[in-house]
Formats: structure tokens, C-alpha cells, sequence
């Protein structure tokens, strides 16, 4: 994203989108060391400190972003796609073996919500959707389509079965004997996940050190002592962030919303115009294609105002968080 910052906006653009991207990779690792926290947690029925929980997480997550390629590590992802989509399978059928007493499996289509609680509703999925593309599109066109599908109706289900006042993660809704199931199935994706994104955050900075150096390649003594320093800064800070910061779900909801945003909406708008003004003739090029265009620009402005909204409401929600005390202690049980 760096490189196409650059292409965009020239050094500003490339150093703001390399450091968004750091960002919401230690953010994303992060999350995913509180969600093995939780399933950690329901696994061994509570009986230690959630912050040993969260250690006992980060470690696996550290040893597993070590290597200093992708080749090995990217394979893991199929497995790791394979134990959610099963997990999900168990807690859907967990759901409907034991709905929650007295709820009418209904939906409510239109729900009078604040401004606040309802946009929070849109910046995560926008930060559980984050990303951008480098591969093929039809690639891209099978991930979106699956995820898009998948994602509607584990939600649509689990909302008709353990109504509106469902958990996150919703596994933490369903009776004890599914909860630990669809946990224990789900515990190496979250392992996978958080090590992916540890290991691309460590990876941004250690090309951008070493680039043109015979270090990004070889097996050197100061290579992979750099290396192993950046992965354990990386994830102690993604640690740090998940015990640590007692904001830190709102903290993801600020991430999502300054970077996120863009790299699931603006940005994506930006290059099409980009490459459709200075590859295809210009302005000729965005009147041919009309649609295009204002299929960019909404996607431009949407991210804009994700942006702009989704910080305003986070920042309402950590003021109230704090005069409520709402607000655990840092590095607390």
C-alpha cells in the first residue's frame, strides 16, 4: 500500500499508507490474541487470569510469525479457513439446538438505535473486511463472494436464534458444551490470523530497511537479528495494546475508521480514477465510462465518511466509556 501511496500522492502518500498498514496489522494481531484470549478462556472453564490467557496466546502467535518468507506460512491459511467455516458450522447448529428462552426468532428490519451504537455497527465489519487486493481478481471475486455470504447468514442465524443482545464473539452466547466446541475448532485460525498479520507488519519495515541490501535476501547474522527484533516488537506490541490499553476495542473502532475506511473503500475508488485519467486518455476516459466513475467517486466519499463519522463516534463512545466507568484497569483480570 506504501507503493501505491506513492503512485498517488507521492513520499507523503507512501509513508501515511505504509504506516496505516502497520497499523491495522498490530490492531488485527491484536484482536486476534484477545479472541484466542476468550477461547482460551471458555476452554479451561475461567479458572486462570485472563492476562495469562493472553500470554499463553501470544507466544505461539510469535513463534508462528518467525519464518521470513510466505511460502510456508500462507499454506497454513487453507487450514485455517477450514477450522472457522467449521467452526461457524457447529456454533449455527449449537444456535438452533438452543435458542435463547422466550426470544420470538424474528428480525427487527428497522431498530431505533442512536447515532453512536448504530455506526459502530458499520466500522466493524469495515475493519473485519480490511484489505486489499494482490492477486488475481477472480480470486478476488471467489474471496468476496464466499466471505460476503458466509458472514450474512452466520449473523442472520445467530441473531434469529440468540436474539439482539448476542455476545462477541457470538460462541460466547451458546450453551457451555457448544461454546468450548466451536472454540476449540476456531483457536488455529485466530493462532493463523494474528501470526499473518504480525508477520506483514514486521515484513513492511524490514524491506523498507533493507531494500536494495543483500540483508533482504540472505541469510545474514544482522538480517535475521533485525528480523526477529521487528516480529517480537510487532507482537509484544500487539500484546502490550490487548492487556494493556483497557480501550482497546475502541482503539479498533479508531483504526477502522482513520485507515481501515480507506483501504476497504476510498482508496479503491482512487486508483481506478487514477489509472483510468493517466493510462486511457484522461478526462475522455472517465466520460466513457460513466458508471465507473460515479462508482468511484461513491466509493471515495463513503470512505470519507467512514472516516470522519466512525472517529467522531468512537471517540463519543471511549468519553462515555470513562464517565460511566466502564474503564478497567490496565493489565487487570
Amino acid at each position: 500500500m506504501g507503493d501505491a501511496g506513492y503512485i498517488l500522492a507521492g513520499p507523503v502518500g507512501r509513508e501515511v499508507l505504509a504506516f496505516g498498514t502497520v497499523v491495522f496489522a498490530v490492531f488485527a494481531t491484536g484482536g486476534q490474541i484477545i479472541a484466542g484470549q476468550i477461547a482460551l478462556s471458555v476452554l479451561s472453564s475461567n479458572k486462570l487470569c485472563l492476562m495469562l490467557y493472553t500470554g499463553i496466546f501470544a507466544i505461539p502467535t510469535l513463534l508462528c510469525s518467525l519464518p521470513r518468507t510466505l511460502d510456508n506460512l500462507s499454506w497454513l491459511s487453507i487450514p485455517s479457513v477450514l477450522c472457522i467455516i467449521v467452526a461457524g458450522i457447529v456454533g449455527l447448529i449449537g444456535a438452533g439446538l438452543h435458542p435463547i428462552p422466550d426470544w420470538q426468532n424474528s428480525f427487527d428490519v428497522v431498530r431505533q438505535e442512536s447515532f453512536v451504537k448504530a455506526f459502530i455497527s458499520i466500522t466493524n465489519p469495515v475493519f473485519a473486511y480490511a484489505g486489499h487486493f494482490m492477486h488475481a481478481m477472480r480470486a478476488a471475486y471467489v474471496l468476496q463472494i464466499f466471505a460476503t455470504t458466509f458472514y450474512a447468514l452466520f449473523a442472520s442465524i445467530t441473531y434469529v436464534y440468540l436474539g439482539p443482545d448476542v455476545a462477541s464473539p457470538s460462541f460466547s452466547s451458546l450453551p457451555l458444551k457448544w461454546s468450548k466446541a466451536a472454540y476449540g475448532i476456531a483457536i488455529p485460525n485466530f493462532l493463523i490470523a494474528g501470526s499473518l498479520y504480525s508477520h506483514t507488519a514486521a515484513k513492511l519495515i524490514f524491506i523498507r530497511l533493507f531494500r536494495r541490501s543483500r540483508h533482504l535476501h540472505s541469510h545474514t547474522a544482522l538480517g535475521w537479528g533485525v528480523w526477529f527484533l521487528l516480529v517480537l516488537l510487532m507482537n509484544g506490541a500487539a500484546f502490550v495494546l490487548a492487556v494493556g490499553v483497557p480501550i482497546f476495542n475502541y482503539l479498533i473502532g479508531l483504526a477502522a475508521s482513520l485507515f481501515a475506511s480507506w483501504y476497504t473503500y476510498g482508496i479503491a475508488g482512487a486508483f481506478w480514477m487514477y489509472d483510468a485519467w493517466m493510462d486511457k486518455g484522461g478526462w475522455p476516459a472517465w466520460k466513457a465510462r460513466g458508471g465507473m466513475l460515479g462508482l468511484s467517486v461513491g466509493t471515495v466519499a463513503a470512505g470519507g465518511f467512514i472516516c470522519v463519522a466512525g472517529f467522531y463516534v468512537t471517540v463519543k463512545q471511549i468519553v462515555e466509556a470513562y464517565d460511566n466507568g466502564e474503564v478497567p484497569e490496565a493489565f487487570s483480570c
